[in-house]
């Protein structure tokens, strides 16, 4: 999955001559977490939600007519904006933004493309890619099986024994433990089908354990129908 395909494109921009006060309008009026400054077609440094919002809270408590002012008419952009900010490019993978935004503790990056800022990647679109990934939208029931070792077979297994118990396989993913030396990992399985019990009993009687367990409440109520 590549970046540009899960990006905001073309984010609104702005400059380091940007008064504060108005930077601080844009972030109150959208869901954005960034704005990228630019000038003179290049990136000269990122303006966070985070920082932003927390200079215009700061000013808003002390109820100070100077600090106000200061805020309002002096205080711009290139004052707080993070010089020289960590990028991604266009093409880099999402499982590669995913690395280094944690190694970096960053959680958002203006997205390059030959030398331009053609979009932004920032904790939206990451939401967005966990919830197309368990289904938020599809009405998906689903299990999760305890760590185990994947060998070939396995996640053919499993599906048999979901469909055994009359759901429908949608997706499986093998999630790591995160334990250094161990290739252990849990399956995440999401289906569709009127009964989780029916699917967990199935799969236990198999030999795996269902550690937890999602029913989608439409499902429910169409088989009670």
């Amino acid at each position: 999955m590549l970046v540009r395909n899960w990006m905001k494109p073309t984010p609104e921009t702005v400059t380091g001559d940007t008064l504060l006060s108005e930077a601080n309008r844009i972030f109150s009026e959208t869901s954005v977490q960034g704005l990228p400054v630019v000038e003179d077609g290049r990136l000269r440094g990122l303006l966070t939600r985070v920082n932003c919002l927390r200079a215009a809270h700061h000013v808003a408590r002390t109820q100070s007519p100077d600090e106000f002012a200061f805020f309002s008419t002096r205080l711009r952009v290139r004052d707080l904006m993070v010089r020289n900010p960590a990028t991604v490019q266009a093409d880099d993978t999402m499982e590669s933004v995913l690395q280094k935004g944690q190694e970096l503790q960053v959680a958002q990056f203006p997205v390059m493309d030959k030398g331009n800022v053609v979009g932004l990647i920032s904790s939206n679109e990451i939401f967005a890619l966990a919830a197309h990934f368990l289904g938020a939208f599809e009405r998906r029931s689903g299990v999760t099986l305890a760590p185990m070792a994947i060998v070939p077979g396995t996640i053919g297994r499993v599906t048999d024994a979901v469909e055994k118990a009359g759901a429908e396989v949608v997706a499986i993913y093998p999630i790591g433990c995160g334990k250094p030396g161990t290739a252990l990992k849990k399956l995440i399985v999401r289906f569709h089908g009127p009964s989780v019990e029916a699917v967990t009993a199935a799969l236990e009687a198999s030999g795996w354990a269902v550690i937890e367990s999602v029913q989608d409440a439409q499902a429910v109520a169409k088989a009670a129908a």
